[in-house]
This record gives structure tokens, sequence and C-alpha cells, in this order.
């Protein structure tokens, strides 16, 4: 399986450390340093890089936009229970993020908005295990 790094600019970097990892996640302090943090999502395969602002610039000539007034990209991690989606955007709140929108119920997914507190979008996710499976159809059958 492939590895994924999303990398997302922040302003002020224990903030976004404490937010991260209020939502579940760690930080591989091999990986992190005054100018960025390695997130890790799963490890061996998912992770964010947060990088200060500044730092996030050198990567690029494009200015930096701001993704509290212009999110360009939203990035959905799915659980293993709705349980644990709650509980994830509640801690995500509780540690400066905001959920911006109301929950959406599908039947087979549910998914909750999150934005950090610089208002990069991560949200959360569950589906039911057949619909991930086999598609919605099969969820919907499953139900009737």
């Amino acid at each position: 399986m492939p590895t994924m790094f999303v990398n997302l600019p922040v302003t002020d970097m224990e903030r976004a450390k404490a937010f991260y990892t209020a939502v579940g996640f760690t930080i591989n302090p091999k990986f992190t340093d005054h100018n960025a943090a390695c997130v890790v999502v799963e490890d061996g395969h998912n992770y964010f890089m947060i990088h200060t602002r500044e730092f996030f610039q050198t990567m690029t000539e494009l200015p930096i936009g701001d993704p509290a007034v212009s999110p360009c990209a939203a990035t959905t991690i799915f659980l293993d229970t709705r349980a644990e989606v709650d509980a994830a955007v509640a801690a995500g709140v509780a540690a400066g993020g905001a959920e911006p929108g109301a929950p959406a119920d599908y039947g087979f997914m549910y998914q909750r908005p999150l934005t950090d507190p610089d208002g990069n979008v991560i949200d959360f996710g569950w589906m039911d295990p057949v619909a991930a499976e086999e598609g919605p159809e099969a969820f919907a059958n499953q139900q009737a």
C-alpha cells in the first residue's frame, strides 16, 4: 500500500499539534521541529505534515491561501463507528477546531465536518462495512 502525506500550513504549531492529538492522532517526534510536525494518522500509511506558513511557503512560489476563507481541499478520515466520529469531532471542537455544518447521514454513510484552528478541512466519517465492500445498493438491499 502506498504511503500518503497531506501537507498543511498552520499559523501556530503548538496549537495545531494539540488539535491533531486531541482528535486521536499522534506526533512522530523524529520528523518534528519548529518548522513542521509529522502527524501520524495510520502508521505506515497516512500522515499529515503540518508546517508553519513561513516554511510551507518555501515549497511553492505561489501565494498560500487562507483555508478559513477559501478552502481548496478537504480530507475525510473514516473511522470504525459513528460513535468514534462523534467523539473525534467533539474533541476537535474542544481543541479549537470548528464544526462548520450539520452532520450528513445517508444511512450507509455518516460524515461530520470539522476544521482545524487554521480552517483546514479535516472531516470524519463512518461507512457501513457492507456498503464499503459492495456499494450503497448492497446496504439498501440489506435493509429491505
